[in-house]
């Protein structure tokens, strides 16, 4: 459990362990030789020559600040780099300097690690993993106040795209199987890593919700292979009021066949409180930083109830893309009616993503947001179904998707926007997003028999007051990044750590619009592109364009711009 600090407190880290030396020993020799003295001078001598080359080779690599900036040097110790926008924070700088500081400071931003050949390197996969056993965090800014800090662990890897399409081999580089090859011993396999045996890490964001454990029990207790599963929870909560998501509905003696009993190895618990809480955006960030190099990659809200081998079911359904890039994403069905005392769904239909429109306006700018998503039964069977959409209530998807589409650190207090960051980027990196054929798992929504327990659940804008005006800024810089506010001066939005969380170059965001019927400058979109989508034009039209070895839709290929076919029919 990794504990986030309240303001004004000390951080603290529970159940990681620090080995300290306690004390130095120290053991002499004396000897009267005068050349043991003399070596003793010129070995003193080397290693303080040693100790300025190395200072002056620090002062070289810290980042230069572009002249005429108020800072009187290019390179400077004695300024603070403010950690929660990377900014210099030096009074009275000249404003039309600032594009040049942030772009210098972009610069420095770490790229897709490569070796001496240009090869894209991927850290060690280690199985089981777990951020508990790691001396791996680093301090980072609340972005919310600007000046608390958190210690978070580090992020497992930098993107690997390295500004082009991924390759196959890349790919394969990152996944770990739950059994090492027998010959070689290791457990990243690629494809030969059995389906069965390929891990899984699954993200939930959970603010003061008393489902999350739930959610947690559902998911390990009806996976076929629990085994092979870990979860990561950003918990949100208030000491003393709250249940953690990690503490067990019942004593483990009274019942040591719950799953946070028999697994609870497999769960780490990033434990904030939760008044330093702004929306779901930061949680799962830290969320993505959890993650150590899994197969697959899921996320789901806290409230969740997962289907019997659940964890079986959407791998078939991700193999049965053949697609390398697919991503498994839709708004979730209403649990009720929707699945047996067993853990057997009873539904044949599914949500599709497709339908969605422009608000905002005012104090926050524009944008577009996910509307209510037809559910009929699928029109194409036998695979998951392709769609424009990101959905953040459940994911699923390959491990490097994490890896490449990181949540951006900076939006604090954006609730919608956020499904179109993470579907943007992910696809002008070459993602391409499915409706599975079949719900594994169903949504507790505060409707019928559970609107009472549900509505009594508090939400993070309860903290509204406390982070007013934060979440406009956060929306300029998201919509700046996807291209989705060319009426806005770019110098005007926070271009902080762009590299990191911005964009991929295998498409544009202005292929998306211009493909799915969005018009950025006026604020509009094609009506019923749910008619193209959802009866299956999208999926047959698009899917032939695949590419050869599997790495996403070649997007070069398609000339469709989606257009109202009935204009005059009400939306």
């Amino acid at each position: 459990l990794i504990a986030a600090p309240a303001k004004g407190k000390k951080k603290r880290i529970k159940r990681v362990s620090h080995h300290t030396p306690t004390s130095i020993v120290c053991t002499s020799n004396t000897s009267s030789h005068d050349s043991t003295i003399e070596l003793g001078l010129i070995f003193s001598l080397l290693v303080m020559a040693l100790y300025f080359y190395g200072f002056f080779e620090s002062i070289m690599a810290l980042p230069e600040v572009p002249k005429g900036a108020g800072v009187g040097v290019g390179r400077h110790l004695g300024e603070n780099l403010n950690l929660a926008k990377d900014e210099w924070s030096v009074e009275n700088i000249d404003e039309a300097q600032i594009p040049a500081i942030a772009d210098t400071l972009r610069r420095h931003v770490p790229k897709s690690p490569s070796g001496a050949n240009g090869a894209i390197q991927v850290p060690d996969h280690k199985w089981p993993a777990s951020v508990r056993y790691e001396n791996n965090f680093e301090t980072i800014v609340h972005p919310g106040d600007g000046h608390t800090t958190m210690s978070v662990p580090k992020f497992w890897s930098p993107p690997i795209h390295n500004g082009v399409l991924m390759t196959r081999e890349t790919a394969m580089k990152v996944g770990s199987c739950n059994e090492p090859d027998k010959v070689t011993g290791s457990i990243v396999r690629g494809d030969d890593c059995p389906p069965d045996e390929r891990t899984i890490y699954f993200a939930i964001a959970s603010y003061r919700d008393f489902q999350c454990r739930y959610t947690v029990e559902s998911a390990f207790l009806r996976a076929k292979n629990p085994k092979r599963i870990r979860i990561g929870v950003v918990d949100q909560i208030v000491n003393g009021e709250d249940p953690a998501c990690d503490e067990p509905i019942e004593p483990c003696d009274q019942n040591p066949n719950q799953a946070l009993c028999l697994y609870k190895d497999r769960v780490d618990v990033y434990e904030m409180e939760a008044d330093l809480s702004v929306g779901p955006v930061f949680a799962r960030h830290i969320g993505h930083r959890l993650y150590r190099g899994e197969y697959y990659y899921t996320q789901s809200d806290a409230h969740v109830t997962w289907t019997q081998d659940w964890d079986a079911d959407i791998i078939q359904q991700m193999e049965d893309t053949r697609n390398e890039m697919a991503v498994l994403t839709t708004y979730l069905t209403d649990v009720q009616g929707s699945i047996d005392e067993n853990g057997h769904s009873l539904r044949n239909t599914r949500p599709i993503m497709c339908n969605t429109d422009y608000e905002g306006g005012g104090n926050q700018a524009s944008h577009l947001r996910h509307g209510s998503q037809p559910e009929r039964v699928p029109t194409i069977h036998g695979v998951s179904q392709m769609q424009p959409y990101w959905a953040a209530g459940f994911s699923f998807s390959r491990g490097h998707f994490v890896v490449n589409v990181p949540y951006d650190a900076l939006q604090p207090m954006i609730f919608q926007g956020e499904e179109m960051s993470i579907g943007i980027r992910g696809f002008t990196v070459g993602y391409d997003m499915y409706a599975p054929e079949r719900s594994v798992c169903f949504h507790h929504y505060a409707v019928g028999n559970n609107a009472k327990t549900r509505n009594k659940v508090p939400h993070f804008w309860e903290h509204a007051r406390t982070y007013k005006g934060i979440g406009i800024k956060a929306m300029d810089r998201l919509l700046g990044i996807v291209h989705m506010n060319p009426e806005v001066d770019p110098t005007s939005w926070d271009h902080t750590e762009e590299e990191l969380y911005g964009l991929g170059s295998v498409r544009t965001p202005e292929k998306f619009y211009e493909t799915f019927g969005i018009d950025v400058v006026n604020k509009k979109t094609e009506n019923h592109l749910c008619r193209f989508v959802d009866k299956g034009g999208m999926h047959r039209q698009f899917t032939k364009l695949l590419r050869p070895d599997g790495m996403g839709v070649d997007y070069d290929r398609i000339t469709y711009k989606f257009k109202d076919p009935a204009p005059n029919e009400p939306r």
